[in-house]
């Protein structure tokens, strides 16, 4: 039983292909959260502010989902001696304050800290990408 390096580098590129998958969810949802986050700002009130945090809640979820599928495409890497650090951080984006102390401040605090998700995103993303079609040629 030889070591086949076209099935390892078909394992990374899948568990690049998932990483990508929850990462973009994760930023449709931020996207969709930001958007509900300047209507709160400007027109808001509870219901609009129930939204953003729905959307904030599955946003936390995908950035999860896509830390656990970040972790296995760098294990997939390390078996075709690529090593990568693909890690994002998932905050807790000011949920409690945002719904309990509902005004511009703190509407504000949590649109900024959306903001600095989806560049982690955005930047996670290019990342995966750059590791992906260095793979496809490796």
């Amino acid at each position: 039983m030889g070591y086949d390096i076209e099935k390892e580098k078909r394992e990374a590129i899948e568990a690049g292909q998932r990483a990508l998958h929850s990462l973009r969810a994760a930023q449709d949802n931020l996207s969709s959260a930001r958007n509900w986050g300047l209507w709160d700002i400007f027109q808001g009130g509870f219901f609009s502010s129930m939204v953003k945090q729905s959307k904030m809640q599955h946003a936390r979820q995908c950035m999860e989902q896509a830390r656990y599928d970040l972790d296995n495409f760098s294990r997939e890497l390390r078996d075709v001696s690529m090593i990568y650090d693909l890690h994002i951080e998932t905050s807790d984006l000011l949920t409690f304050a945002d719904v309990f102390f509902d005004n511009a401040f703190v509407d504000l605090m949590v649109q900024d800290r959306i903001n600095k998700a989806r560049r982690q995103i955005d930047e996670a993303i290019r990342r995966v990408e750059d590791v992906l079609r260095q793979l496809q040629r490796y």
